[in-house]
């Protein structure tokens, strides 16, 4: 009996610490994505009354719904009739663009607070419309990183960002922080590193806004452009260059560049040898072709600005069309604010639009908004895609972008990591 009484009494003690233990924290909320048609934009397949699980901030599963069960409590979203691709990414873009012009002119004068605030207005726009990863390529004075954390802290609605901080030039350049020689250069770059670039941005000719300097020059010598592509490559950080200019693009892939911006006046050799070392080009078509004159008329551009547009856009538009041809690597950037009306859609829309004017197939052309720019950033494992494991980017539209790539203009819904943030067929849903 006493031994009966002991072993009850040790059982009972051993059940308190149990007992007394907090229950275990409820699971994170799922979103069922259910009877939409997923995109693979890998694969260019489909999946049919698909349902698309999401938790916290990824995709846990993607099948067809017949599969897939959704698990009791998760918050469904119906999307019979609606085809599901990633989130698009624009891979050349400035928040707090200024231009030649009226416009720009009034924002002479901005303080860098006002600039921040007026950026983070332009990144709420940019994500509904679509665009839910952006690469900046030049801010003013560290903008660009109190932006980025803002956003990653949840304070501000915005895309995700990575960021090449300011355009490191040799002086009088198309840019804004100036250094000359190597030693000079190599500081100038370890800064932007330092302060948070995840990309190197630098300038090795003359742009279409520029009142100086030619667009076809080449004005860093061998040792400052090989030195500064070093010290970013030893840093881990890729280098891209704003460039029209051949000669100037023949120098840099001697240094092993990753990449160029625009491309304006780049000849077939270039071009091929941009094909064999895997270099990136971000054509930024828009911004030399007649859907942007809506644009610079609005911001008040002087003619001499659309001058130089208008002679510069002849080879740029060759320039893409041999591009695709030889099979540059492209991925999607405008240059323009990506929500910016341009050619009867957005400037991200009209890109891709181009794309297939000048012979990308409309896979191709998403491709080059997801998957392409995705793999450019070297973060294809978390973004450009609808899988398992990646985030829950997600936009919605009534009609195959893989058939007409004009789908793309009737984006109605927009998911970033989970969180709906623009749902036109039931606005309640919106949860950021």
């Amino acid at each position: 009996m006493k031994r009966s009484f002991v072993a009850l009494l040790l059982a009972a003690c051993a059940a308190v610490p149990a007992l007394a233990q907090a229950p275990a924290a409820p699971a994170v909320p799922v979103v069922a994505l259910v009877g939409g048609t997923v995109v693979d934009v890998a694969k260019g397949t489909k999946i049919a009354d698909a349902t698309v699980l999401v938790q916290g901030e990824r995709i846990v599963r993607v099948g067809a719904s017949g599969a897939v069960a959704v698990p009791a409590g998760a918050t469904v979203v119906p999307m019979r009739g609606q085809w599901l691709i990633p989130g698009l990414m624009n891979m050349h873009v400035h928040l707090g663009l200024k231009l030649p012009g009226a416009q720009g002119n009034a924002l002479l004068n901005e303080t860098d607070p006002e600039e921040v605030l007026r950026m983070a207005d332009n990144a709420r726009r940019t994500l509904l419309a679509g665009v839910t990863t952006v690469r900046l390529t030049g801010e003013d004075h560290g903008t660009d990183f109190a932006l980025k954390r803002a956003i990653d802290r949840g304070e501000v609605p915005g895309p995700r960002i990575e960021t090449a901080g300011e355009v490191i030039v040799t002086t009088g350049g198309h840019g804004s922080l100036e250094a000359d020689g190597p030693a000079a250069l190599s500081h100038a770059v370890r800064q932007q590193i330092k302060l948070g670039a995840t990309w190197i941005k630098i300038a090795i000719s003359g742009g279409i806004s520029d009142t100086h300097g030619s667009i076809s020059a080449a004005p860093m010598t061998d040792d400052e452009l090989s030195t500064l592509i070093e010290v970013a490559h030893r840093n881990g950080v890729k280098v891209t260059a704003h460039n029209g200019s051949a000669e100037a693009a023949r120098q840099a892939l001697r240094f092993g560049i990753d990449g160029f911006e625009h491309g304006y006046h780049l000849d077939d050799a270039v071009l091929a040898d941009m094909k064999a070392k895997g270099v990136w080009l971000v054509p930024t078509m828009v911004v030399s072709q007649p859907g942007a004159y809506e644009f610079y008329r609005k911001i008040g551009s002087p003619d001499w600005y659309l001058e130089r547009v208008a002679s510069t856009g002849k080879d740029h538009w060759a320039m893409l069309q041999k591009a695709i041809r030889l099979g540059v690597n492209i991925a999607l950037g405008t240059d323009q604010f990506p929500f910016e009306p341009n050619a009867g859609t957005n400037a991200t829309v009209a890109e891709a639009e181009l794309y297939v004017k000048a012979g990308m197939t409309p896979l191709q052309a998403l491709q080059s908004a997801t998957i392409r720019a995705a793999t450019m950033l070297g973060r294809e494992a978390s973004v450009g895609q609808i899988a398992a494991g990646q985030y829950a980017d997600i936009v919605a539209l009534p009609a195959d972008p893989t058939a007409d790539i004009a789908a793309l203009r009737r984006i109605a819904f927009v998911m970033k990591g989970g969180a709906i943030v623009r749902d036109d067929g039931d606005p309640a849903r919106v949860t950021h």
